[in-house]
């Protein structure tokens, strides 16, 4: 069996709760959440390979590059 070596950016933000909350964004939907943010990271492992045997169009994915994060100051 051939494995293929995917990367993937991982947003990582902390709730209300103090909980960490980790995000794909280039698989919708594919997010799970831990105590810490080592938790958070091993379980979104696992959350994108479910995510990809889960999608049969997963099979020509090509993920996009990650070019940075901006933040931008809005006046209300």
């Amino acid at each position: 069996m051939k494995h293929r070596v995917l990367n993937f950016t991982v947003l990582i933000e902390q709730d209300e709760d103090g909980v960490y909350v980790a995000k794909v964004p280039d698989i919708p939907g594919c997010y799970t959440q831990g105590k810490t943010v080592e938790q958070a990271m091993e379980r979104i492992v696992e959350a994108i390979r479910v995510c990809i045997e889960s999608d049969d169009e997963m099979d020509a994915f090509v993920p996009m590059k990650f070019v940075g994060l901006q933040q931008v100051e809005v006046k209300v």
